[in-house]
Parts: structure tokens; sequence; C-alpha cells
């Protein structure tokens, strides 16, 4: 695991991806930040990358990841992402693999290695048990398991995924956290993904397609903690 990855149990991951843009990013963003500090829950907030440093200099508590990048090094590279260039915007992380941008494996090791170079945390998506263990192998940090059929659906998985998904990442690497999400709409959803074994669990388009954002933050950071404290007491 990269010693660098301050991120704790139980944490949530919010990404606008196209959904939002410019101010409305940052409001997100500071709401995220609100409910981080009320909850004591760590939250990825992985913005699009024209927004890590604006998002970054708003917000002091949660972990500001980018969508993408690519494993190239300084030099020739026109429109690619250089890992550099996200830790110097202020990224302490980035996704990898999403469903929408999904890389091949050669490629997905090699962007591992260079994220690893960079002091970057890795978070690293795969839509069913098969592909996740496959990816623990590579040893990021983070694993999301979520089916890609579910993704935006808002029918999330049941408890027997949660706890198929997880016990496949821990069978390869026990270090490597665990996200179970996919169609999460509401703060019953998060609940039950947390109650279920999960680490974390996160959503899109339920929180930037809410009429009010921050109230559905605060709903489903409040379900994160309640969940995480009934487990564990």
């Amino acid at each position: 695991m990269n010693p660098k990855n301050t991120i704790k149990a139980p944490f949530f991951e919010i990404g606008p991806k196209s959904y939002l843009y410019g101010q409305d990013i940052i409001d997100l963003a500071v709401a995220a930040d609100q409910a981080s500090e009320k909850y004591g829950v760590d939250i990825i907030f992985t913005t699009p990358i024209v927004s890590i440093a604006d998002v970054k200099r708003a917000t002091k508590n949660i972990h500001v990841f980018a969508p993408h990048m690519d494993p190239l090094r300084p030099g020739r590279g026109l429109a690619e992402i250089l890992p550099e260039s996200l830790a110097a915007a202020g990224a302490e992380g980035v996704m990898l693999n999403h469903v929408e941008k999904q890389v091949s494996v050669s490629v997905l090791k090699e962007t591992i290695a260079r994220a690893e170079e960079v002091g970057l945390t890795t978070i690293v998506c795969a839509d069913s048990s098969v592909e996740a263990t496959m990816i623990a192998n590579l040893h990021p940090d983070i694993i999301v398991a979520e089916p890609s059929e579910l993704v935006g659906t808002g029918h999330a998985v049941d408890a027997s995924y949660v706890e198929a998904a997880v016990s496949a990442v821990r069978s390869v690497d026990p270090d490597i956290m665990v996200l179970v999400a996919a169609g999460i709409s509401n703060g019953n959803d998060v609940y039950n993904m947390i109650r279920s074994g999960a680490d974390a669990t996160g959503t899109s388009s339920a929180v930037c397609k809410a009429e009010d954002r921050a109230a559905m933050v605060d709903e489903m950071i409040s379900a994160v903690r309640r969940a995480w404290d009934e487990r564990h007491n």
C-alpha cells in the first residue's frame, strides 16, 4: 500500500464526472468538506481535472482525486495527463479504470506504478469479483467493486455482492480497502453497503442530480457514520 495514503475507513467517494462544472463543482466540494468534518468520515472527491487546484484551495478536509491519468513521463505527450502535473495541482490520488475510462491490464499496471512514484493514492475500478481479484494482484490502495450495468441506474447491489467482493479482494491482499458502489441513490443505500461489510461506498448522479446537493451529501455521509458505528459496536 502507498505509504502516503492517509485515507481511513469508513470513507465515501463523490465523483461529479461531467454532470457539473465551474462553481457548481466548488460548491459541492465545500459541502463535502463540511460533511467530512461534521461526521468524521473521510471523503474522496474525484473532481474534473481542470478543477483540481480550485477544489484544493477551497477545502481542508476532503481528499482531492483526479478521474484519470496516463503513465507517461515528462516530455512529449500532447493532451495526455502527466502524473507529476496532478500532484503539482494538489491532487492526492487518482481514479483508474472506471467503466467510462477503461484501460488495458498492462497500462493499468504501469499507471499504478507511476502513481506510486509520484505519491498519488490509487483507487481502481472493477466490474466483477473476477476483475477485482485480478486487480488486487496489482496492489492498488483501494478497489471499487461496482457492476458496470448498475452504474447510474439507481439500483444498488445486495449484501451478498458486497460480501463476495470484499472477500475476493482480501483473499489476495488484506491491506486493500474495498469500496462497493453502483446505483447508490440515498442514505439507505449507503447504510446498507457499509453495514454489509464495505469499507466505503460512493455516488455520482444521485448527488449531482439532487435538488439540494448539500442535503444529499449530508444524508449519505451521516449514513456512513451510523452504519460503521453500528457495525463496530
